[in-house]
């Protein structure tokens, strides 16, 4: 995609829409009826100031025609949003990547009620970099070492690394103590999509996720585990140890969705994404990094 007609404002970079099939008298009357959370008034007072245009960068108005497959442009905004006092930090970065140690609770990228609350926003904000793009992702309430891409021209190297599965990562998790298992053992499963739309379940069939277990350190009430994922399906470490019996510590998800904590920090996943190396594609040089935080 080229460049948006827009430029990034205070780290957010424009959001954009193909305008679907559809009869509308006009641009707002679609837009009303698209977004309800947005009122009628917001939308009039973004296009006011030019926060809303065509893919050429032309100021649309409450009566623009709507017009199918045009794409438009316009800023995302949210009205109020908690502050996460938890920080990133950057522990490393070259021409082509930035590699981040993401503290628990924070969002990768901007989703439902989170904006400038997530890493890549921070990231963008302070680094002044609207390309940067995240080549791989850890859910929210997980924190550890997640790699950033800085160029486009060289961001396909770098994902089909995670795409052909070259990585090593070895993540840490504290969970109660396992019995009757030797060390290390292989955890293989059948994952597939659970009943609620963010969580996962397992079912029987041939298996598509892989988990390496080891023990690093019995503590006097939990266990501290060494997890290597051989496939990188979604919450897959947090299923596989739920499904052994041994829970991740403050998991609100495995074996049980409780409610949603909305702006608990008290208890953080017990989850952290320790290591990521591989051999860089570019300098064929290898690559090693460590997050610097502890459970």
């Amino acid at each position: 995609m080229s460049r948006p007609p827009l430029p990034m404002r205070d780290g957010v970079a424009p959001s954009y829409l193909w305008l679907p099939e559809g009869q509308w008298p006009d641009l707002l009357s679609f837009l009303v009826a698209r977004y309800p959370d947005v009122k009628e008034a917001d939308w009039r007072a973004r296009m006011a100031r030019n926060d809303v245009v065509d893919g050429d960068g032309n100021p649309l108005s409450p009566h623009s025609a709507y017009k199918r497959g045009m794409r438009i442009f316009y800023y995302r905004e949210l009205e109020a949003e908690t502050p996460i006092p938890f920080e990133e930090e950057v522990l490393f970065m070259d021409e082509h990547l930035v590699v981040v140690d993401k503290p628990h609770f924070l969002p990768m990228i901007p989703t439902g009620r989170f904006l400038h609350e997530t890493l890549l926003v921070r990231l963008k904000k302070k680094l002044g970099e609207q390309d940067l793009t995240p080549i791989h992702r850890l859910d929210r309430e997980t924190a550890g070492v997640v790699i950033f891409s800085r160029r486009q021209e060289s961001r396909g190297a770098y994902q089909s690394m995670f795409q052909k599965r070259v990585i090593e990562k070895e993540y840490e998790a504290l969970a109660p103590r396992l019995h009757g298992r030797e060390f290390p053992f292989t955890y293989r499963s059948r994952m597939v999509d659970g009943d609620k739309f963010f969580i996962m379940k397992e079912e029987p069939g041939e298996p598509n996720s892989e988990t390496l277990i080891d023990v690093i350190e019995h503590r006097a009430d939990c266990t501290l585990y060494r997890l290597h994922p051989h496939t990188g399906r979604k919450h897959q470490l947090r299923l596989h140890l739920a499904s052994l019996g041994i829970p991740i510590i403050n998991d609100a998800f495995y074996p049980v969705a409780l409610p949603c904590k909305q702006d608990d920090v008290s208890q953080p996943l017990k989850l952290l994404a320790r290591r990521i190396a591989f051999i860089d594609p570019l300098s064929g040089e290898p690559r090693e990094f460590r997050s610097r935080r502890s459970l």
